[in-house]
């Protein structure tokens, strides 16, 4: 079967204002015990779109299902792709910052070109919604926590505001996030791949 090629990582000025997010990895040592093999800032972090505070920071990645434990290597390392591989996942944090902050200034196409071939193919996938200028679609499941702030999650129809707990399940449909406060909202993601949707629109 094949696999998504991954892009490399895109290196972009990140402002200081994006919270860095602690990445606690465990493994085992030489005789079969379980440790914790890394505690420091994940350092894979883009600002999209050229947007300093819009941090996107990813913590792991899994290429395969069951995933592979033994690996003692940095799965996100050179990679900075939106979706997961094929059969894998992504975890991410990402830092929102308020809409009036950066809305009048980004390009679409500029920002999920930064998240790589997989990003454009979300954009593209947005079948002609105006509803926001971040509308897109991925054939994942996503698992979005709400870690801190506000945001309204946007559909085709309808929307929601998700606070601080809230945890929202995204199944392939076209969405889209909306900080409309005064603060940066912060979200954990967990994508997962999924088989891709016929989506019919009228």
């Amino acid at each position: 079967m094949a696999t998504r090629k991954a892009a490399p990582a895109r290196k972009l000025k990140v402002s200081s204002k994006v919270r860095k997010v602690r990445r606690l990895i465990t493994g085992h040592d030489s005789r079969g015990r379980s440790k914790i093999v890394s505690d420091k800032p994940s350092p894979h972090v883009i600002a999209t779109a050229g947007v300093p505070v819009f941090g996107v920071t990813d913590i792991w990645r899994t290429a395969r299902s069951p995933a592979d434990n033994k690996s003692t290597k940095d799965p996100c390392k050179g990679i900075q792709q939106l979706t997961p591989q094929r059969n894998g996942t992504v975890v991410r944090v990402v830092q929102f910052p308020p809409d009036k902050v950066w809305m009048k200034k980004i390009n679409s196409k500029d920002a999920f070109a930064t998240l790589g071939k997989s990003g454009r193919a979300a954009l593209a996938a947005n079948k002609g919604s105006a509803r926001h200028p971040m509308m897109h679609t991925t054939e994942t499941v996503d698992y979005a926590i709400i870690l801190k702030g506000e945001i309204w999650a946007v559909m085709d129809i309808g929307e929601k505001k998700m606070v601080e707990g809230d945890v929202l399940v995204q199944r392939g449909t076209n969405h889209a996030w909306s900080n409309r406060s005064d603060k940066p909202c912060h979200v954990a993601f967990i994508l997962i791949d999924a088989q891709p949707l016929r989506r019919v629109t009228r």
